[in-house]
């Protein structure tokens, strides 16, 4: 059984969200004594999700919540859109795939970097992804 408790909800709609969703999740992961890495992977994987949104829906939402099981604590971070989906999945979080003359490292590298990863999606219905990433601290 999981317990969970939402530590705060970002509604995405600029350029200025995606630095506030930077901000907050660091502060947030420093505030649960996550590790220098882990922080880093949190940042980065939350901006890859939030430049999706932006690039690919327009807006969305992220919800960040803390999360404990019998034996772990970590955050599980929601981000949604109500954009056009992702037609292949698959193919959407194969290392090098970028339908933006990008990297492609944005699905595939926060896949990752977390502990947990799904997605959910609907063509032209949008797109649901659900990252977790415990901690070792048993400060939280």
């Amino acid at each position: 059984m999981r317990r969970q408790k939402i530590l705060q909800n970002i509604q995405i709609e600029n350029n200025m969200d995606l630095v506030k969703a930077r901000q907050s999740i660091r502060t947030i992961a420093l505030d649960l004594n996550y590790g220098i890495v882990d922080q880093t992977k949190l940042i980065t994987a939350v901006s890859e999700l939030t430049r999706n949104v932006l690039l690919y829906a327009g807006k969305g939402e992220i919800i960040i919540e803390l999360i404990e099981t019998s034996t772990k604590k970590g955050l599980r971070i929601t981000v949604t859109d109500k954009g056009p989906g992702i037609p292949d999945v698959d193919l959407a979080i194969t290392e090098g795939f970028s339908t933006s003359k990008g990297l492609g490292k944005g699905l595939s590298g926060t896949k990752k970097l977390m502990d947990d990863f799904s997605i959910q999606t609907e063509v032209g219905k949008g797109t649901e992804v659900v990252i977790i990433k415990w901690t070792d601290s048993d400060k939280l």
